[in-house]
């Protein structure tokens, strides 16, 4: 049985990738970490400083000697440091947008995502970049950020916070497939395909689909 260590910097994040993990790889045995401290920290910060850099790296060596088979963090705020993770690690580590972008860049060159976390646009943004760039694709991120969606979470308003997603989906109007940017955004799914009828995609399921077909292969 695959064992998958998360790693979580807001308990927000923590459902979504259960659900996900429940519904499409049930038997993938899973390992939770949470440390709240780093997604404080991250919003003090607009570039990652070198000491939240070095916590990454030593959270993701802490989670391979619990046995794991390979890593996910959850939390979108840190892509600079989980590469360098990854770099490091004998394992797959993984970026928790990696596979859904690759995802919306192999379905469209035209790609909106919703956001609710300010200090995460810019890095999700240039990952995305980079990522095409890799694919060879030409293809072009446009990203709008409702912060208080993130607010109305917090405070366990589901409701308000998947309208608050779904009403900022529609200013992407150009865009034929959207993302919903963080773990926590994906509780919109539903309400953001209802109010735009285009195809969206959420960071726990391609994230689930990914390593499943990963750890299946090298198993």
């Amino acid at each position: 049985m695959p064992r998958v260590v998360l790693i979580h910097a807001v308990q927000i994040a923590m459902q979504p990738i259960q659900s996900a993990f429940q519904q499409y790889w049930p038997e993938a045995e899973l390992i939770n970490i949470l440390d709240e401290s780093l997604s404080i920290e991250r919003a003090k910060q607009e570039q990652l400083s070198q000491a939240l850099i070095s916590r990454i790296i030593d959270l993701s060596e802490y989670a391979t000697s619990l046995g794991a088979d390979a890593v996910l963090f959850t939390c979108s705020a840190f892509g600079e440091a989980i590469e360098m993770a990854a770099e490091q690690s004998a394992i797959p580590v993984l970026k928790p947008n990696q596979a859904m972008f690759l995802q919306a860049i192999n379905i469209s060159p035209n790609v909106g995502m919703i956001a609710s976390f300010e200090p995460a646009v810019a890095g999700m943004e240039q990952e995305f970049n980079q990522l095409a760039k890799a694919q060879g694709k030409d293809a072009q991120i446009t990203t709008v950020c409702v912060a208080e969606a993130k607010e109305a979470l917090k405070q366990g308003d589901v409701d308000k916070h998947n309208q608050l997603t779904a009403n900022a989906a529609k200013q992407l109007n150009e865009q034929p497939v959207l993302m919903l940017a963080h773990f926590s955004s994906s509780r919109a799914l539903d309400a953001v395909k209802k109010a735009t009828g285009k195809q969206v995609l959420s960071s726990p399921v391609s994230a689930v689909e990914m390593l499943r077909t990963v750890l299946t292969k090298t198993a």
